[in-house]
């Protein structure tokens, strides 16, 4: 297998049959003639040996903040389409040193081809290249794949939660959300045609948000996880000392971007009766449970009715 070296001491690496991993000096190797299909993890143009190959650009900074998430799966029918179409040229995934983004991107098509955990397919990596070392937050980003099954869920708690993420880190800088941020509100949507659970105003019976709007997370350490001062009441624990969660953590609804742009915390009202729900804070929030939350948008379990949507004689009807 030929290799070469670069200015960071990077090399061209064989993962899998027809799929190579390097640096940016990949471009012009020995190995070169024998690529077809270059995947380019990088904010640098094409190289010119790069040129009249296939070439998908992905641009991205090595930098823990930078969304490689979203582009996953694209990467992977990429590279899968290149290895299976190429005429026996092969696949190159590169960045500029071959150490951390294009790591990333063959690190997580491991996990998805390979069914291979982010352990495993992080450990095969470094196996075949043993200066391969991507970035805490790529890292974190991979496990969040792992978590989804290896597969970009936009609807997923998990991928709803990122995205929400990622807004926080730019936030002081927003003038406007992005749309996909808020979840549609219900009261624009006929409920005869979802049969999730619907939570309404407890004062109001307004509609506020459905229950894919929910987002879980695991329990905290209950009273530990407190200052003296604020631990929760033995009314609000477990039967096993843990302390309860009385809030649902949700994504943003369309009713709150009003309140939500340029504030970093505050209430959230009803946008009809405007009794108090909840609150929200971009720097995130602590539920009862002990668990940390960023950023939180909590609604308050005693201010909200769950209706759950039961099915008679073809038609639904909601049940309190």
């Amino acid at each position: 297998m030929a290799q070469a070296g670069s200015a960071e001491g990077s090399s061209m690496v064989q993962v899998l049959p027809g799929l190579y991993l390097g640096g940016w000096a990949e471009a012009g190797s020995a190995l070169g003639p024998l690529v077809g299909s270059v995947l380019m993890v990088d904010t640098e143009e094409p190289e010119p040996a790069e040129l009249g190959k296939r070439i998908l650009h992905i641009p991205a900074l090595d930098q823990p903040d930078t969304d490689l998430l979203s582009r996953l799966d694209e990467c992977a029918a990429f590279l899968s389409a290149a290895r299976r179409d190429g005429g026996g040229l092969a696949a190159l995934v590169r960045c500029h040193a071959g150490v951390s983004r294009s790591v990333a991107v063959v690190t997580a098509y491991l996990m998805k081809t390979n069914n291979l955990t982010f352990e495993e397919a992080y450990a095969a990596v470094k196996a075949a290249k043993p200066d391969a070392k991507m970035n805490e937050g790529f890292e974190w980003q991979l496990k969040l794949y792992e978590a989804m099954g290896c597969k970009v869920d936009t609807t997923s708690a998990v991928y709803k939660q990122y995205r929400l993420q990622k807004v926080t880190e730019k936030f002081p800088e927003l003038h406007s959300m992005p749309r996909e941020v808020f979840a549609v509100d219900p009261t624009t949507v006929s409920q005869t045609l979802n049969s999730e659970a619907l939570y309404r105003c407890r004062k109001c019976r307004r509609s506020l948000y459905r229950s894919s709007s929910i987002l879980s997370h695991a329990e905290g350490n209950g009273p530990a996880a407190f200052a003296r001062k604020r631990i929760p009441e033995p009314a609000l624990l477990h039967a096993d000392g843990q302390a309860k969660c009385t809030s649902y953590f949700i994504e943003p609804v369309q009713w709150m971007e009003p309140v939500l742009l340029g504030v970093m915390e505050g209430q959230l009202l009803c946008p009809k009766c405007t009794s108090k729900l909840g609150s929200f804070s971009w720097r995130g929030e602590q539920c009862s449970c002990g668990r940390w939350v960023t950023p939180a948008f909590q609604i308050h379990k005693s201010r909200v009715d769950e209706v759950q949507a039961l099915p008679i004689y073809g038609r639904q009807t909601f049940k309190i």
